[in-house]
């Protein structure tokens, strides 16, 4: 596993944290006073309707408050196109009164994946989120927060989550290692173009396909991964993406094909020679090709 810094620039975005990003979150109302602070840092703040952390009156500039919700997620997701402002959603979750660890996607020292899934209850779906749950500590090193999103209610995650756990082989409790979002109404889904028009349900309305958004800690999206309904996602795959992505984000490489942490990466083509000697110490390796063009450089991982 690659290295990751906590609080580091990311290449080619300035550094994380410093100033408003570029997917600044849009309002159209003061921001309420027991949020202060969101401009600049969080874009998920975690709040409880039965804590008493926050009234649901001080969200109605945001929208209406969650009916059926333990927690609720204050989501600001950068819109899947970079070019677009982020957007700020309030989401019900199967989660409580989450850990102050669990309350930020992405800060700027946090990386973000948010991934959907058509249904609860559902038998591709429930490995998925198995495997998820199971690989929830290796994201963790990573320093990545997860959140899931599925369209159906708060109390059907709850039950949901009990088979999932089931199926891991543990104990049938109703929460897992990571919150997931009820769209209930599809209202994420369909702003954050998620839902797959070939899949339908009984009712002939589109189920949410297989999504995957990962965010850096400067609220940039770096991957997006579309699965239809019918395939499960590699989420060990996407543990090694993460692994590039953070690599590539803080050292001049790229990955090449099949590429694993720990095995040789390749020096970026626009690093001149002289200046990669310098930056990989540990030596560069040029394969030899017909053309005579010098450009699979080779060098080992960098720490």
């Amino acid at each position: 596993m690659p290295g990751v810094p906590r609080c580091a620039g990311t290449r080619g975005s300035g550094p994380a944290g410093a100033g408003e990003p570029s997917g600044s979150i849009p309002h159209h109302s003061p921001l309420p006073a027991a949020l202060g602070g969101l401009e600049s840092a969080p874009s998920v703040g975690i709040v409880s309707k039965g804590g008493g952390k926050k009234e649901p009156s001080e969200l109605q500039a945001f929208g209406s408050w969650p009916g059926d919700t333990r927690g609720a997620i204050l989501l600001a997701v950068p819109a899947p196109h970079v070019v677009q402002p982020a957007q700020l959603f309030i989401c019900s979750t199967n989660q409580e009164d989450p850990s102050p660890s669990q309350q930020l996607l992405p800060s700027p020292c946090r990386w973000g994946i948010l991934f959907s899934h058509p249904r609860d209850f559902t038998p591709v779906c429930t490995t998925e989120l198995g495997r998820a749950a199971k690989l929830a500590p290796e994201f963790s090193k990573r320093n990545v927060k997860m959140i899931a999103l599925s369209i159906d209610s708060v109390q059907d995650h709850l039950s949901w989550c009990k088979d999932i756990n089931a199926y891991n082989g543990e104990q049938p409790a109703e929460k897992l290692p990571f919150p997931i979002i009820a769209d209930k109404n599809r209202e994420l889904a369909v702003k954050l173009g998620m839902l797959d028009p070939d899949e339908l349900d009984k009712d002939g309305m589109p189920l949410t396909a297989r999504v995957v958004f990962v965010f850096g800690p400067d609220k940039k999206l770096k991957l997006s991964i579309l699965y239809p309904a019918t395939t499960g996602r590699n989420f060990d795959e996407i543990l090694r993406v993460v692994d590039s992505l953070q690599l590539t984000a803080y050292k001049k490489v790229a990955t090449p094909v099949d590429w694993k942490p720990g095995d040789s990466v390749m020096v970026v083509p626009t690093l001149p020679d002289e200046e990669a000697k310098k930056l990989f110490p540990k030596g560069i390796f040029t394969k030899e090709l017909p053309s005579g063009k010098k450009y699979l450089r080779y060098t080992p991982q960098p720490e």
